[in-house]
């Protein structure tokens, strides 16, 4: 039996989600959703060769402005995650879920207080040096071991 010939746009869209780093079962799925064809993959073949050279650039632009462009992608955005976040702690509540909810709420609070960054404050307020802590200074008097 022959295998259908893909149209370009459909190739295009293959192509592009694989180099978002979509497995193969997900780009399937999304396939037969989007277009209505049916692509099967076998994990055991190599994929790409053979491919020309055409897929092969797109490929590689693609998976270069995915890597370098993340404000495309909604969740790395904070107001994006608490939006997230307050719809799961809203329907947590109303299911009585409450430690749940907790957790989620704990989660905002995280997300607002700059948790899940690697930011650190190293100023003062208003960019002034940090307070020094100062401890206590004990001095020890040393025994008088001269008895002349």
């Amino acid at each position: 039996m022959a295998k259908a010939k893909l149209s370009d746009e459909v190739k295009t869209y293959i192509v592009q989600a694989l180099a978002c780093f979509d497995s193969p079962s997900v780009v399937a799925a999304a396939v037969k959703k989007e277009f209505g064809v049916d692509v099967s993959h076998d994990p055991n073949k190599k994929a790409a060769s053979g491919l020309a050279p055409k897929w092969k650039a797109l490929f590689g632009e693609t998976r270069k402005t995915f890597l370098e462009d993340t404000a495309t992608i909604a969740i790395s955005h904070r107001a994006v995650r608490l939006r997230a976040l307050q719809r799961m702690a809203e329907k947590a509540e109303i299911q009585s879920n409450m430690v749940l909810a907790a957790s989620l709420l704990k989660q905002a609070a995280e997300e607002v207080g700059n948790a899940y960054t690697n930011r650190r404050e190293l100023t003062g307020k208003d960019g002034k040096d940090l307070p020094v802590a100062v401890s206590p200074v004990t001095i020890f008097q040393l025994p008088d071991n001269d008895k002349s």
